[in-house]
């Protein structure tokens, strides 16, 4: 069968609205890099400083270049406003729920959505918990009602391995509710392992390639997202400890060893680029199997731009200098920061490929219960601001 050409992406809009999942849509159908640059460092210059304004949704805007990101790209996970989704709607006016959250998301201008799983107030249309099948068509109707696409989740991955039949029938029904959600992709909110041995990233490899194959039956694309840790460096060489254990590193980091491991068909990744940036801080030197210290200065774009099409998301959290968290950055809402995402997404490119979810993990407030959406709105602002710089 010849492969459905669908860049306009009205394929993969018809076949959410059937309700049906890649796979089986395909079947129907008969036809139809980055240089490398200097790092950005701590302490860069603040992302937005030269356009804070109001993003349009034009491609180009005269005297500024285009749009970084584009209108439909714009997104967020629910977790940034989990406060929201979470709140009991007969104890205050504020959006509570998932239907009046994506109402007020939609109105923000956001585009897409990733869940961090499917609960919320049990006083909520729907009730408790929606990670039904019958639960995710209630979410499907109110996605489509405000013009939202789920485009991930951060859900079960199976903890066995080998993998129990209980695990393999969970995971297979995540699935088929993220095709009832239109998702072209589905994951995690945790590294594949914690370990720094390369032994454990090899089984973490295996696990994830079978995983992906099940999910690749169904039409999803099966990603991992990362923290700091995962960029940190293995150690794979030089003396051994008493466990038998290697002590010392080649300076390969452990989730690039995992995306040489893994089937570029069967796993993908979602950068999250705060904590890639803290990694940044954080690993930016390691000892050699002869015991001499090196530098090697982590590049989270130039990672992504050599391995484009395995980083399909992206987590667009923002950061202020920290010089006493151990981090490097405290969190902050998106373009209120330093990290430059201007040159990031110059850097990656792809901008009608890559899906930026804002995220800001301290947007709920204990005394401030508007913060969490009031917050989204100034960081969708701010990401549809970005345009690339003019030459």
């Amino acid at each position: 069968m010849t492969a459905f050409n669908d860049e306009s992406g009205t394929g993969d809009a018809l076949r959410r609205a059937l309700g049906v999942n890649r796979r089986r849509f395909l079947s129907t159908c008969t036809a139809v890099g980055a240089g490398a640059i200097a790092a950005p460092v701590l302490g860069a210059s603040p992302a937005l400083a030269q356009d804070r304004g109001r993003g349009h949704d034009h491609d180009h805007d005269h005297g500024r270049g285009h749009v970084l990101v584009p209108p439909g790209k714009r997104g967020i996970i629910l977790y940034t406003v989990r406060d929201a989704t979470a709140r009991d709607p007969l104890a205050s006016d504020l959006p509570s729920g998932f239907r009046e959250v994506f109402k007020q998301l939609a109105r923000h201008g956001y585009r897409q959505v990733e869940f961090a799983g499917y609960g919320q107030h049990a006083n909520a249309p729907g009730g408790a918990n929606l990670g039904s099948v019958a639960g995710a068509k209630l979410l499907r109707s109110w996605l489509d009602d405000y013009g939202l696409r789920a485009q991930g989740n951060h859900g079960f991955i199976p903890p066995s391995w080998p993998l129990t039949s209980a695990d393999v029938d969970t995971f297979k029904l995540n699935l088929e509710i993220a095709n009832i959600l239109g998702m072209d992709h589905m994951g995690t909110g945790g590294d594949p392992t914690g370990s720094s041995y390369p032994a454990d990233w090899d089984v973490a490899a295996d696990k994830w390639n079978a995983l992906g194959r099940i999910a690749r039956r169904e039409g999803i694309k099966l990603y991992t997202h990362n923290h700091d840790s995962a960029y940190g460096f293995l150690l794979d060489g030089g003396p051994l400890d008493a466990q038998g254990r290697p002590t010392r590193s080649s300076g390969i980091r452990k989730l690039e060893y995992f995306l040489k491991a893994t089937d570029p068909k069967l796993v993908w990744l979602e950068m999250d680029i705060f904590w890639a940036h803290v990694a940044q801080y954080k690993f930016h030197t390691y000892t050699a199997h002869d015991g001499s210290t090196r530098e090697k200065v982590f590049d989270p774009a130039g990672l992504v731009a050599r391995n484009n099409k395995r980083y399909p998301l992206f987590h667009a959290k923002d950061g202020v200098v920290s010089t006493t968290n151990g981090m490097g950055y405290d969190m902050v809402p998106f373009g209120t920061g330093v990290i430059d995402y201007t040159t990031f997404f110059s850097r990656v490119g792809e901008r009608n490929y890559h899906n930026p979810m804002v995220e800001d993990d301290n947007s709920p407030s204990a005394t401030d219960p508007a913060q969490s959406l009031r917050e989204a709105k100034i960081s969708y602002d701010n990401l549809a601001a970005l345009r690339a710089r003019r030459h």
